[in-house]
C-alpha cells in the first residue's frame, strides 16, 4: 500500500502541490480506527518521540530524586525555539546537577526565537548547547545518566540511557525497532511503523493517576510554551485545546497527538518531510475528534486560506482526506 493524498494548496482554485503519507489513530485497546497510506511503515519519528525517550527519566526515579517540576518534565519532552524561557531553566537545571554546557551532546543551534537571535547578532555572540532545541531533552538524559552512573558520552547509542530509551521505546511501542538513525541532536532515533507510534501515543492519553506517562503528558498540556514556543503549531494547538490535547512535532512531515478524553493516539508522517503539511493533517485530525474547533485561530493558521504580500488570498491549504 502506498502513501495516500494528505493535503492540497491551491491557488487560483486550481490544486498547485500535493502532499502524500501515512496517518495511524489508534484506541486505548492498540486498535488502529482510522488510518491512511501504509502505516505499517517503519520511519523515524524524530522528535515527536521525545515524550517516549523521557520515559526512563521518570520511570527510573531520577526525576523524583531530583525533585523535577512539571515545567522541567515539559522541556525534556520539548523542540523549543532557544527562547529565554527555555535556555535559562535548563542552564539552572544543568547547574543543579553540578554540571553545564559542556556536558551537553547536542551541539550549538542558532535559536528560532526571534528576540534571542538577534539578541546574540547584535553582540556578536554565538550560540550555544542551550539554544538548541533538544537541550531539554539531553538535560532530561543528563538526569538519568547522573541516577545511573555512566560515562559521559550519554548520547551513544550503547550507552545505559540509551538503552534505557530504546528499552521504554519497545515496551510502550509493543514493536520491536527497526535500527535507528542519529539525529540532529546526536541521540540515536529509532524507527518504528506509524501505527506504533499511534499505539504509544493512546497509552499515554489512557496512562493511569502518577505513572510517567501521565506526568508527562500533562506536563505538555500545562507548559504548552515550553514545547515549542510562540508562533508554534504545537504551541498554539495544546493552548487551544485547554488541557484536552498534547501534541508533538517532528522534523521531515512528523507529528504526534495524545487525546485523553477520547482515549485516542494520532500519529502522522508526511512523506515528502513538509511541515506544512504535518501541520494542517494534524489540525483537521484535531477538529475531527472534537478536540479543536474548526474555526480556532490555531487551526485557520495550518488549514485555511493562503495570501500574497498584498494581503490578498491567492489559495489555500487544506486536508483532502
Amino acid at each position: 500500500m502506498q502513501a495516500e493524498l494528505l493535503v492540497e494548496v491551491t491557488r487560483g482554485g486550481e490544486v498547485e502541490s500535493v502532499h502524500h503519507g501515512h496517518i495511524a489513530v489508534v484506541n486505548a485497546a492498540g486498535e488502529v480506527v482510522d488510518g491512511r497510506g501504509a502505516p505499517g511503515l517503519p520511519v523515524y519519528p524524530r522528535s515527536a518521540a521525545k515524550m517516549i525517550q523521557a520515559l526512563p527519566l521518570v520511570r527510573s526515579g531520577a526525576a523524583a530524586a531530583r525533585h523535577l517540576g512539571s515545567e522541567q518534565l515539559a522541556l525534556s519532552c520539548a523542540s523549543h525555539n532557544g527562547a529565554l524561557i527555555h535556555t535559562k531553566p535548563v542552564a539552572r537545571w544543568l547547574a543543579a546537577l553540578e554540571l553545564g554546557e559542556a556536558d551537553l551532546r547536542c551541539g550549538p543551534q542558532m535559536p528560532d526565537d526571534r528576540p534571542a537571535r538577534e539578541g546574540l547578532i547584535k553582540t556578536d555572540e554565538s550560540p550555544c548547547q542551550f539554544h538548541n532545541n533538544c537541550s531539554g531533552k539531553h538535560a532530561g538524559f543528563l538526569t538519568l545518566n547522573s541516577h545511573l552512573g555512566g560515562g559521559p558520552e550519554y548520547h551513544e547509542v550503547d550507552h545505559p540511557v540509551q538503552q534505557a530509551a530504546l528499552a521504554a521505546w519497545e515496551d510502550i511501542c509493543d514493536e520491536a525497532t527497526a535500527g535507528y538513525g542519529i539525529d540532529g541532536c546526536s541521540a540515536p532515533n529509532f524507527r518504528s511503523s506509524v501505527t506504533a507510534m499511534a499505539r504509544a501515543m493512546a497509552k499515554f492519553a489512557v496512562a493511569a493517576e502518577g505513572s510517567a506517562e501521565q506526568q508527562l503528558r500533562d506536563a505538555m498540556m500545562a507548559h504548552p510554551e515550553l514545547v515549542a514556543g510562540e508562533g508554534r503549531a504545537c504551541t498554539e494547538m495544546m493552548r487551544a485545546a485547554k488541557g484536552k490535547a498534547a501534541v508533538k512535532t517532528g522534523a521531515e512531515g512528523y507529528f504526534t497527538a495524545i487525546l485523553p478524553e477520547q482515549g485516542l493516539g494520532i500519529a502522522l508522517k508526511v512523506a515528502d518531510g513538509t511541515t506544512r503539511a504535518a501541520e494542517c493533517a494534524m489540525a483537521a485530525l484535531l477538529v475531527k475528534y472534537g478536540v479543536l474547533d474548526r474555526n480556532d485561530p490555531a487551526v485557520l493558521k495550518r488549514w485555511g486560506p493562503m495570501t500574497n504580500r498584498r494581503n490578498i488570498e491567492v489559495g489555500e491549504v487544506r486536508p483532502a482526506f
